[in-house]
């Protein structure tokens, strides 16, 4: 009696976890046809897969990242998870969550780049970024996490922007764990002019960010955020769309003069960027 319950019981575990992997895959389906209709739809990109946050994430294969968090020169924000582009004083602020390793995130920093950096340099707005390692969970590697790091490395050097966008631009295969290779991360730092220096190369090598990256993560996951990337503008979120209103250049231009309405700009001087 004793053996047929405890097949029994595992029975009903093995359902439960068919059941909840449906579930994942049931909203992997859902997340992936919002994104694809928003960036393909509405801004005219192809190809593209949403992230789910499904799994814990930020682990990866990498063991590091276990000591005190060491958050990068200027991060603000609670526990000092963000990092900040753009004028302190700007009326209106952007709030992001993204993995490097997320092709979604890729198509909505490619296609919203310039956009956001005229609202930046204008003083119109400030972004906040916040570093996320799902894909690391979701496919196993370390890019997503090594990434970060590297970035926060730069952010050390104040030469955060740059080096962000030439992540993107760079950005492998979702499934390629390209920027789990320090030699790769540097090399794209040479790209950004004055950081390849030994203390960049000795911060990314090191993973000095990498627990601070890893309680970003854990933040989101904590956010009950659904994917990446998000996009909040002063609180409200407007990826792919802000109430009925998908995201275009032209709409996020407008959604930030709406909220700006009588307020004065900050005072922001231009980031500088690499090509």
């Amino acid at each position: 009696m004793s053996e047929k319950n405890e097949e029994g019981k595992r029975a009903a575990r093995d359902r439960l976890v068919q059941q909840r992997e449906q579930e994942r895959a049931r909203e992997r389906r859902r997340r992936t046809m919002i994104v694809s209709a928003a960036v393909v739809g509405v801004l005219g990109l192809a190809a593209v897969v949403g992230v789910i946050a499904a799994n814990s994430g930020g682990k990866g294969n990498k063991a590091s990242g276990s000591g005190p968090a060491v958050a990068p020169s200027g991060a603000t924000g609670k526990d000092s998870l963000a990092i900040r582009v753009g004028a302190d004083d700007a009326p209106s602020t952007l709030t992001i969550w993204e993995d490097f390793r997320c092709p979604v995130c890729a198509q909505f920093e490619n296609a919203f780049r310039d956009t956001i950096h005229g609202l930046q340099n204008s003083g119109q707005l400030k972004v906040e970024y916040h570093l996320v390692t799902l894909i690391d969970g979701n496919l196993g590697g370390s890019g997503s996490l090594d990434a970060a790091n590297a970035a926060a490395c730069a952010q050390d050097a104040g030469k955060f922007p740059a080096y962000h966008d030439i992540l993107y631009r760079n950005q492998p295969q979702e499934t390629d764990d390209a920027f789990g290779q320090s030699s790769k991360l540097i090399e794209l730092g040479g790209k950004v002019p004055g950081l390849d220096t030994p203390a960049f190369r000795s911060c990314v090598k090191d993973g000095t960010h990498d627990t601070w990256v890893k309680k970003s993560n854990t933040a989101f996951q904590n956010g009950g955020f659904q994917g990446t990337p998000t996009a909040l503008l002063n609180g409200e979120s407007i990826f792919p769309k802000k109430g009925s209103e998908p995201i275009t250049a032209a709409n996020l231009k407008k959604w930030v003069a709406e909220a700006n309405k009588g307020k004065q700009p900050g005072k922001a001087t231009p980031s500088p960027s690499a090509s």
